[in-house]
């Protein structure tokens, strides 16, 4: 992944897109924290909300592969269907720890 891309994509300096990209590690933390135990419990609600937050974020910031996968676990959650959903959680936590792992 090209960050110095996405900061000139993004239009901010090197401080900001680090301060922006501490928000989006805690943040969506805990939006996949809060994914997995809606999954778990069958919340077709909660994870179509957490989805979407992670959907959002992902995309504000340019990362597509975590914003498609998430955007498709949304729309399915939002059809009353969990089908996969624990799949592709785990794929989009994978996603995100890369991601992460670059700014710990």
């Amino acid at each position: 992944m090209n960050f110095k891309k996405l900061v000139e994509n993004l239009g901010l300096n090197d401080d900001e897109f680090l301060e922006v990209m501490e928000i989006f590690i805690r943040t969506t933390a805990s939006d996949l924290d809060r994914l997995q135990s809606a999954i778990v419990v069958g919340d077709t609600r909660q994870t179509a909300e957490a989805a979407h937050a992670i959907k959002g974020a992902a995309g504000n910031l340019g990362f597509n592969e975590i914003y498609e996968m998430a955007k498709a676990l949304e729309e399915k959650a939002r059809e009353n269907s969990l089908e996969g959903a624990a799949k592709s959680a785990k794929t989009i936590r994978k996603k995100y720890e890369e991601i992460a792992d670059k700014f710990r």
